[in-house]
């Protein structure tokens, strides 16, 4: 079974807005590493190398609205988890509840990403994935990070944003690219954003993309997927440096995808891991 359409498009892909764009490039050169501060790139992920080669997506573009509702939310993000990493709670993992599916075939997993990202805020179960993948134009190569309008009003290439806010209203999702190295500041805004959307009762649809010797989700081989998951909780005991997800692999019989039965439903893994997972793509939150 081919690991590839087991979630978003292999046509075009990411170098992440004109900012992130530099620091994937700076994180591809071996020279950036001696940078400094905190927004330098870190030492260049395992795998980066590997997406750099076969990266196929041009730059992407945020809409005018989206930047306004980035900063926005970005500023009460920052808030949120400031309140989260002071307090000494040792509550365990605070989760905003999504409903597993297994994805119904080797390229739903974006159909299902869908419907239980967005049982997480409403809580309805048992959606049509049929009906989600129509929404968000799947085909046999997956569910596309950037580039495809849906059939919703003022759709913004984003197709996973652009579902959730058409099947949500109110809900403000914007798409976070990252590079393929993802730096200390990227990885502190994801903890921030996690942190956000559970407090608000919200889960973040991750785009991962897995890659040979690169870090993968739990249960995956060593090989390159592209997949999209449901990020619905974290840890408050180390304000958010692990994260909990859902991923529409666990359950498939492996029939369908070969190597399915090491895949739980559920996972945990460190957050920092899981937006190493993500760069080169992204996440919707």
């Amino acid at each position: 079974m081919p690991a590839k359409p087991l979630t978003s498009r292999t046509a075009p892909r990411t170098t992440v807005l004109t900012a992130a764009a530099l620091l994937a490039a700076l994180a591809a050169a071996p020279a950036a590493q001696a940078s400094a501060g905190p927004d330098a790139p870190e030492p260049q992920a395992p795998g980066a190398s590997y997406k750099a080669t076969h990266d196929a997506l041009g730059p992407q573009h945020l809409t005018p609205a989206q930047l306004r509702l980035n900063t926005a939310k970005e500023a009460a993000a920052a808030g949120a988890h400031e309140g989260v990493r002071t307090r000494a709670a040792l509550a365990g993992y605070k989760v905003s509840g999504g409903l597993h599916q297994s994805q119904k075939n080797s390229y739903w997993c974006g159909p299902a990403a869908l419907v239980i990202t967005q049982s997480a805020r409403d809580e309805v179960a048992g959606r049509s994935q049929q009906d989600a993948a129509t929404l968000l134009k799947t085909n046999t190569s997956g569910t596309a990070w950037y580039g495809v309008n849906i059939n919703v009003p003022n759709p913004t290439g984003y197709p996973m944003a652009d579902a959730l806010n058409y099947r949500l209203p109110g809900a403000g999702y914007v798409p976070r690219a990252l590079p393929y190295t993802p730096t200390v500041t990227d990885k502190a805004n994801f903890k921030q954003h996690i942190t956000y959307n559970t407090d608000n009762d919200y889960a973040i649809a991750g785009n991962a993309w897995e890659v040979p010797g690169g870090p993968h989700l739990v249960g995956h081989p060593n090989i390159e997927i592209f997949h999209w998951v449901s990020i619905d909780g974290y840890n408050t005991d180390t304000a958010a440096g692990q994260v909990n997800y859902l991923d529409p692999v666990g359950g498939v019989s492996t029939s369908v995808i070969s190597w399915a039965g090491s895949v739980p439903k559920s996972a945990r893994i460190s957050s920092d891991t899981i937006t190493t997972i993500m760069g080169g793509r992204g996440y919707v939150w």
